[in-house]
C-alpha cells in the first residue's frame, strides 16, 4: 500500500515537473515580449532623455563661452591696469614740477607777441623734447616752399606704413591721392602716412628731405631743433618752445599753410568712398577764438603738444604748449592763457617760469 502511494506520488510530482517545463518557455517570453514592447515605448523617452542632455550641455557650453568672452573683453582692461602708462620724457626730466600761476598742465609754454616779440608767459622755454606731430609743421613748409605741382598723384605704398608705433591710417596702402590732397590731410588731420608720402616722394627721396627740414631748421635759428623723419613718430624729432614760435611765426606767413592748418574738414575720394576728416583742434571751430595757424601732436614721449598763431584782445599771439598731460589739457591751457590775456590786454610784466628749465637731450 505504501509503495503504490509512493508511486502515485512520484507521477503527480512528475505531472507538475512536465507541466512547469512546458509553461516556462512561454512565462520567459512573454517577458521578453513585454519588455520589447516596453522598450518600444520607451525609446522616444530615451531619445528625448539624450536629447535634454545635449541641450543641457549646449547651455553649459553657450554659458562657459559667453564667460570666456567677458573674461577676455574683461582681461585686457586688466592688464592695461596693471601696466604704467609710458612717462613722457618731460615727466622723466621732472618738468611738471614748475608751479605757474595760471596752473598749466602743460610742462612748457611760451606766449610771445608776435609782432613786437615780447615774451608775455614762457615755463620751461629752454627745454629740448620730442615734438610729436608739430614736425608736420615744417614738413608743409618744405612741400609748400618747394612749389611742387599740387595735382600731381602720389600713391602711398608700404613704405609709407608705421612700423614704429604702429598707428592707424585710413588711407591704405595702393590709396592714390594729389599732392595737395595729402598736404591737407598732413597738416589738418596729422595723417602720418600723407605725411610720409610727401617726404618719400619729394625730388631726392626721403633723406633729401629730412636733411631739407634740419636746413630749414637751421636757417630760421631754430638751434635746438632736430628732424629725424617727416611724420614725428620718432621721438628724435625734438625742439624747444622758443624754437617752435620761430617756426609758427615763418609758417603763419605761407598762406597755403595757414589755409590748411586751420580747415575744419576735408573730404576725399578714395576709390568708390568718400572719406571726412576733420581737424585735430576742435578750437578752429570755436567762434571765440580767431585762429590764424595750428598744429597739434602727440606721442607718448612727448605728451599732448600744441601751437597756435592767434588774435586776442586785439594782439596777435604764438603760443606753444609741450608735454601737456591730458587728451584735453593742451586745449584747457589754451583757454586759460586767452583768458589772462583778455584780463590784462596790455601786460607790462611778463611772466617767467624759469627756475625749473631743463635741457634733454633725448
Amino acid at each position: 500500500m505504501s509503495k503504490q502511494l509512493f508511486s502515485r506520488a512520484l507521477k503527480i510530482v512528475g505531472f507538475f515537473a512536465l507541466s512547469f517545463a512546458l509553461v516556462a518557455p512561454t512565462a520567459h517570453a512573454a517577458p521578453a515580449k513585454s519588455s520589447s514592447k516596453r522598450a518600444i515605448v520607451k525609446k522616444p523617452h530615451v531619445e528625448k532623455s539624450k536629447a535634454s542632455k545635449k541641450i543641457v550641455s549646449a547651455r553649459k557650453s553657450v554659458r562657459f563661452e559667453t564667460s570666456a568672452k567677458v573674461a577676455r573683453a574683461k582681461r585686457p582692461s586688466i592688464i592695461q591696469a596693471l601696466i604704467p602708462a609710458i612717462p613722457s620724457f618731460g615727466q622723466m626730466a621732472g618738468l611738471h614740477s614748475a608751479i605757474d600761476p595760471l596752473d598749466l598742465k602743460s610742462s612748457v609754454a611760451l606766449v610771445i607777441d608776435q609782432d613786437t616779440r615780447e615774451v608775455l608767459f614762457s615755463k620751461n622755454e629752454h627745454a629740448v623734447l620730442p615734438i610729436a606731430s608739430l614736425t608736420k609743421l615744417m614738413t608743409g613748409v618744405i612741400i609748400s616752399g618747394a612749389r611742387l605741382p599740387m595735382d600731381e598723384l602720389i600713391t602711398v605704398t608700404q613704405d609709407d606704413v608705421d612700423t614704429e608705433k604702429h598707428s592707424r591710417s585710413r588711407l591704405s596702402v595702393g590709396t592714390t591721392l594729389s599732392r595737395g590732397e595729402m598736404l591737407h590731410l598732413a597738416l589738418m588731420s596729422s595723417e602720418n602716412r600723407a605725411a610720409h608720402a610727401l617726404g618719400r616722394t619729394y625730388p631726392g627721396g626721403i633723406a633729401t628731405f629730412v636733411s631739407l627740414m634740419n636746413a630749414k631748421a637751421k636757417m630760421l635759428g631754430m638751434h635746438d631743433t632736430s628732424y629725424a623723419e617727416p611724420t614725428g613718430l620718432s621721438s628724435l624729432n625734438q625742439s624747444s618752445a622758443q624754437d617752435l614760435a620761430a617756426l609758427v611765426n615763418a609758417a603763419h606767413g605761407d598762406p597755403v599753410l595757414r589755409e590748411l592748418t586751420t580747415s575744419p574738414g576735408y573730404q576725399v575720394a578714395v576709390g568708390s568712398r568718400t572719406l571726412q576728416y576733420n581737424n585735430t583742434n576742435r578750437l578752429v571751430k570755436n567762434p571765440e577764438w580767431d585762429i590764424g595757424l595750428q598744429k597739434t601732436g602727440y606721442i607718448n614721449e612727448a605728451g599732448q603738444c600744441l601751437v597756435m598763431q592767434t588774435k586776442i584782445a586785439g594782439r596777435k599771439l604764438i603760443m606753444v604748449f609741450l608735454d601737456s598731460a591730458g587728451k584735453l589739457s593742451r586745449l584747457g591751457d589754451a583757454e586759460r592763457v586767452r583768458r589772462w590775456v583778455e584780463t590784462n590786454p596790455v601786460v607790462d610784466q611778463k611772466v617767467k617760469i624759469s627756475a625749473s628749465d631743463k635741457h634733454i637731450n633725448g
